[in-house]
């Protein structure tokens, strides 16, 4: 017979796989996720941050790439028999939408007219279409619109506008643009709903239980940072594309708000609230599936 203590040496701790988790540069991001992926809360299966643009997140969502991502509201849509979203960590709420930018002198009907867009799966391009049904898109970085709309031109084609995202909000003003529709304020005064931006997503054949325990981790991470805004800072400051401080600041503060620990029983009817919309305009499919993790 073995010695107990041969028996205990074979015996190896039971450690759950590690998870990655993919979510953007931008502040809001960086600010929630930075406990979480700096082992400041407990979590289920230790995260591995992936940072990638949210364009590139909503195409990997496409092939269920990562096992929890964020995405924006209008490409989850699409995947939904793939993934479903926490209730912790998204980005939704009131003033926070899209804006569309041009030169001044250029005509408010962008019906017919070239409008770069950040992305063919982002809510934001979704608005647009809701209210310029015939509208004409190029798309690019969101990071690249403000430089070619001043230009008034994107790799050799002119564009009349530019439809933009994240902290170029803050920023057109110094490309010598001006605001020719603020498509959250639209949204918000056609429905009576704050504006569903980004969502974090996981896969549904995680299970119940591990999405909300991950839910639960996200809504801690959120919580830590603001017990210790300083701490994340330099983390922050690293991924933010050389912001002025202020912007980051700003970013955060308009970003991340009450909807980004629980997204509520208003923003649960906000999504419900795209949904319908998108069916109907033909963008994304019909399902009756749950938009949301439940609590186990």
């Amino acid at each position: 017979m073995p010695h107990s203590s041969d028996i205990n040496a074979n015996i190896q701790p039971t450690v759950a796989p590690a998870l990655q988790l993919g979510y953007s540069f931008c502040p809001n991001d960086t600010f929630i996720f930075y406990a979480l992926t700096h082992n400041k809360v407990s979590s289920p299966a230790p995260i591995h941050e992936v940072l990638e643009d949210v364009q590139t997140l909503n195409d990997w969502a496409r092939i269920a790439r990562l096992p929890m991502t964020k995405i924006s509201y209008r490409a989850y849509l699409d995947r939904l028999p793939d993934y479903i979203a926490l209730r912790s960590g998204g980005a939704l709420g009131r003033g926070v939408g899209p804006l569309v930018v041009a030169r001044p002198g250029q005509d408010q009907d962008l019906n017919g007219q070239v409008v770069l867009s950040p992305g063919a799966l982002t809510t934001a391009e979704l608005l647009l279409q809701m209210v310029y049904p015939q509208v004409r898109l190029l798309r690019c970085r969101y990071d690249d619109i403000m430089p070619a709309v001043e230009r008034g031109e994107w790799q050799g084609q002119p564009v009349a506008a530019g439809l933009i995202i994240h902290e170029s909000r803050f920023t057109y003003p110094q490309h010598g643009l001006i605001k020719l529709l603020d498509l959250g304020q639209w949204w918000e005064g056609d429905t009576g709903l704050p504006l569903p931006l980004g969502a974090i997503l996981v896969r549904r054949d995680l299970g119940a239980p591990l999405q909300w325990a991950l839910n639960e981790a996200v809504k801690n991470s959120l919580a830590y940072a603001y017990a210790h805004p300083q701490e994340p800072r330099d983390y922050i400051r690293q991924h933010a594309l050389e912001m002025a401080d202020e912007v980051m600041q700003a970013h955060i503060d308009l970003y991340v708000n009450d909807m980004s620990r629980d997204v509520g029983d208003e923003g649960e009817a906000a999504v419900r609230e795209l949904q319908r919309r998108a069916v109907a305009l033909g963008a994304a499919r019909p399902s009756d599936l749950p938009l949301f993790v439940a609590q186990q």
